[in-house]
């Protein structure tokens, strides 16, 4: 099976001829009898681990099938957008079939996955879900399944795990994505319900971008505004290892619980000693393969549309690894 890495470096350079938001693309050349198609994976950041697991999970589902060209790009950090709507443009003029993508934003995606389907390119969206209205503006809205689990659902399953450990009145804070992204929107709102229901004390909520340093630096700031904080809600699991780092410089440890969500391998020491006493498994990497499943079938010629809802499942001590 042919399989390209596309770096990300440089990316915007090699696309002058095809622009931005204003730009041209051509569009997908007929497959001659016989040709494999090229499907592009266009991810979020590749030194996340959750995207690490995405990328290798597609790989092996795409060499297993057998039937595909797959391309895989990732960007150099969690709002790279720019580059992002850069490889999606790359996808097209390399003339793939398919875009399998999971969005860094929910609506600046949108323009260029337009002349994306226009181009008669088939779209399918992975992990974070793109703006409804804005895909029913555009009038691709029938055209760009989503294959992605129920963020908010899992965020309240991890939330509610900390507030049965932390008990009424704990004071807590929330480390949210993104502003841009509807996961980090849906991941928040969860974590809101169960601090609703168990009767917890939000006295915080702050965006860290999806990144641990950043998110570092946040909870050390909170910890000091808030000495009282008993309980952090991270949206991703790289923000909770930030959070951990934040907590142990300030001799907490042990006194501050963590929720988190993604379940990618450097987060399970800590659920294991306790210091997570939750995260959740959105299995990124069968989400990439349904993804590719579903774009397949559509260039095959079937369609679908709306919320194609994937599997999620709620990880502490008790399963861990």
């Amino acid at each position: 099976m042919k399989k390209q890495i596309i770096a990300v470096a440089g990316l915007a350079l090699a696309l002058t001829a095809c622009g931005k938001e204003g730009g041209t693309v051509s569009s997908a050349a007929p497959a001659k009898p016989g040709e494999k198609p090229t499907v592009c994976l266009v991810m979020k950041s590749l030194a996340n681990e959750f995207f690490q697991d995405m990328q290798k999970g597609a790989e092996a589902h795409a060499k297993q099938r057998g039937d595909l060209n797959l391309q895989v790009v990732g960007i150099q950090n969690e709002t790279d957008i720019d580059n992002q709507v850069a490889a999606v443009e790359k996808c097209v003029t390399q003339q793939a079939k398919a875009i399998v993508i999971a969005p860094a934003d929910s609506r600046a995606l949108i323009a260029p996955l337009k002349r994306a389907s226009d181009a008669g390119v088939k779209v399918v969206n992975i992990d974070v879900q793109l703006d409804e209205g804005a895909l029913k503006s555009a009038g691709i809205y029938d055209k760009v399944p989503f294959v992605g689990p129920d963020n908010r659902d899992g965020a309240k399953q991890s939330g509610t795990e900390l507030a049965k450990a932390l008990g009424k009145d704990a004071e807590v804070v929330i480390l949210t994505g993104n502003p841009g992204a509807a996961n980090a929107t849906q991941r928040q709102t969860g974590f809101e319900d169960a601090v609703k229901e168990g009767g917890l004390k939000l006295v915080d909520t702050k965006t860290a971008h999806w990144e641990t340093n950043e998110a570092h630096t946040v909870v050390s700031n909170m910890l000091t505004a808030n000495p009282g904080i008993k309980g952090v809600l991270a949206s991703n699991d790289n923000m909770a290892l930030g959070a951990i780092k934040a907590i142990e410089e300030q001799g907490k440890s042990g006194q501050i619980k963590i929720a988190s969500f993604d379940d990618i391998p450097a987060i399970q020491q800590y659920v294991k000693d306790g210091s997570v006493v939750a995260t959740l498994d959105q299995f990124g990497a069968q989400q990439a393969a349904n993804g590719i499943d579903y774009a397949m079938k559509m260039i095959g010629g079937q369609t679908f549309s709306g919320w194609q809802k994937t599997d999620i499942k709620l990880i502490t001590k008790d399963n861990v690894g």
